[in-house]
């Protein structure tokens, strides 16, 4: 099980940005094909961005296409989610995942949208 740790959530206006931060004090990251899930209280998890480990391939969600991008620094083993033009429904507790497989969770990050 690979350990991550999530940061940079907090509380936005509607229309604004934010960018979480992953990294694992265990493993080199740049091995896994990362990812972010979130989970919205009595809503399903849902995963919201991939990115390979090969070539960098990303996959999004309709939900969140256009607006969030996932990224990866293998030299300082982080791993980023851009968010912008964030929305309400985009309120959840974020988590990022070791090749995009939501099995095993960190704490996360909380996300809250609101004015």
């Amino acid at each position: 099980q690979v350990q991550v740790v999530e940061s940079g959530g907090g509380l936005v206006q509607p229309g604004g940005s934010l960018r979480l931060s992953c990294t694992s004090p265990t493993f080199p990251l740049d091995f896994f094909a990362m990812g972010w899930f979130r989970q919205a209280p009595g809503k399903e998890r849902e995963g919201v961005a991939c990115i390979s480990a090969t070539d960098n391939t990303t996959i999004y969600p309709d939900s969140v296409k256009g607006r969030f991008a996932i990224s990866r620094d293998n030299a300082k083993n982080m791993v980023y989610l851009q968010m912008n033009n964030l929305r309400p429904g985009d309120t959840a507790v974020y988590y990022c995942v070791a090749n995009c497989d939501p099995s095993h969770l960190g704490k996360g990050t909380l996300v809250t949208v609101s004015s």
